[in-house]
């Protein structure tokens, strides 16, 4: 490779482009990146952690709530939008000078602009090009919105990040993560918060049990939740925008968010015209070395549509440079992936869902525990847990854990762990809890439900 400018071309510095660029110039490789927009890509700017950042300031007025239980008297308290805003802004910006500098102390070339593939080896940034062995994209998603009566009503996650201000109320339309997050967010922060899906459940994927939970809770708390609902037009009103339903009905806000899912982030790129094969959405079809059909060129992470969330992109970033610049391999192993879903109260998961599970086994004996948290004893909300574990008979192995409460995600890294390691019912009976924890729950859940 000592005829090209670079062994490495990175487009995309989000965290699988950023971790790929970073291990290969540690292996010694010739390595550039380019990003048009921020280090750190979605999960640090308009994703992952603003979002969380949000999660905790929306959950302060149950906690206020929850002093009076506790023997606390919380009078006077007020939220200051603005200053949530700019302390978020502040550890963002912290966030991506961190990723710039990583990439510049690795020896990685930075290049700022959109960049665009003249052909199999060349990429373009601005009015430079650059002769590439390899070529790596890794751009990411970006928000789908709808085309409609009234779209240029609507915003997206990405612009719940830096509103001016907040409204009255909110329309939020979607079932997935986003907009079960941001339903929680928008409703702890005092804003009058409908949420609207076409489904008849939300968290599509999701084990029944769970996507079930979370609408009880999130209605108990004050949520609207309205199911088998669909928006045909959005229009504006003196007062704010009115969404029209299929059903006939009006529904008003002073803001419109859409998150109705994420399409793979590929314009401006070239692949099209450069024969890169391309699935649903425009995603980068890719082979098990993230190869696509144009062997110089590589993608993985979210712009491949697959498993699109952030820790998958840096492992898929590390078996590719292992895979590619030694002779270590370090396949990705797309079982039993945990996720979490930071709606209030949370939700935790990792392995096979009931009907999953039932679908491949006919000997599956499932174990579920519905209970008042400690905490919530006293506090007078109300709020309840649900703990539900999927165990097939004849090998004792547990396939699946799943969880909606507090701190659920936290919880559920470590039963990855033990599911990963092949655990069995046995093992987590014969576990010691810790006492008072709801996480103890696991490992004295006795009797199965069926």
């Amino acid at each position: 490779m000592t005829n090209y400018d670079y062994g490495l071309f990175v487009i995309g510095a989000g965290s699988g482009g950023v971790r790929a660029a970073r291990m290969a110039a540690g292996m010694g490789v010739r390595v550039a990146i380019a990003e048009n927009r921020y280090f750190g890509g979605t999960c640090v700017n308009v994703g992952c952690v603003p979002k969380k950042l949000f999660v905790y300031a929306s959950h302060f007025h149950e906690d206020f709530r929850a002093a009076k239980g506790f023997g606390w008297t919380v009078g006077g308290a007020q939220f200051d939008w603005p200053r949530l805003l700019a302390n978020k802004n502040q550890e963002i910006n912290r966030l991506q000078g961190i990723y710039e500098n990583l990439l510049d102390t690795s020896g990685v070339t930075i290049y700022e602009g959109q960049a665009s593939l003249v052909d199999a080896h060349t990429v373009r940034v601005g009015d430079q090009q650059f002769r590439c062995g390899r070529i790596l994209i890794a751009t990411g998603g970006w928000p789908a919105i709808p085309d409609m009566p009234g779209k240029e009503h609507i915003v997206s996650s990405n612009e719940m990040f830096a509103l001016e201000a907040l409204p009255k109320r909110i329309l939020i339309v979607g079932g997935g993560y986003i907009a079960v997050e941001f339903a929680g967010i928008m409703h702890g922060l005092g804003v009058d918060t409908t949420l609207c899906y076409r489904g008849d459940k939300l968290l599509r994927g999701f084990d029944e049990d769970i996507r079930d939970f979370v609408v009880q809770e999130m209605r108990k708390k004050g949520i609207n939740i309205l199911l088998n609902t669909q928006i045909n037009a959005i229009a504006k009103t003196a007062s704010g925008f009115t969404a029209q339903t299929e059903e006939g009905s009006a529904l008003e806000a002073d803001l419109v968010l859409y998150a109705t899912g994420r399409t793979p982030n590929i314009a401006g790129l070239g692949l099209e015209a450069l024969g890169v094969e391309l699935g649903e959405s425009g995603a980068i079809k890719v082979n098990e070395s993230y190869q696509t059909n144009i062997p110089s060129i590589y993608a993985l992470g979210d712009v491949t549509h697959r498993i699109n969330l952030t820790p998958v992109a840096t492992a898929e970033a590390m078996a590719l440079v292992n895979g590619l610049y030694s002779d270590k391999r370090t396949p990705v192993d797309y079982d039993n992936i945990p996720t979490a879903v930071f709606c209030q109260p949370n939700v935790g998961t990792v392995g096979l869902t009931e009907t999953e599970a039932r679908k491949r086994f006919d000997d599956i004996v499932v174990f579920k525990s519905v209970f008042t948290p400690m905490k919530h004893t006293l506090s007078g909300l109300g709020e309840k847990t649900l703990m539900k574990m999927i165990v097939r008979r004849s090998t004792d192995k547990v396939l699946g854990i799943h969880m909606v409460g507090a701190d659920a995600g936290e919880i559920i890294q470590g039963m990855a762990v033990a599911i990963r390691a092949g655990a069995t019912k046995a093992i987590f009976d014969s576990t010691i809890g810790i006492h008072p924890t709801a996480a103890e729950e696991f490992v004295t859940m006795r009797k199965p439900v069926d």
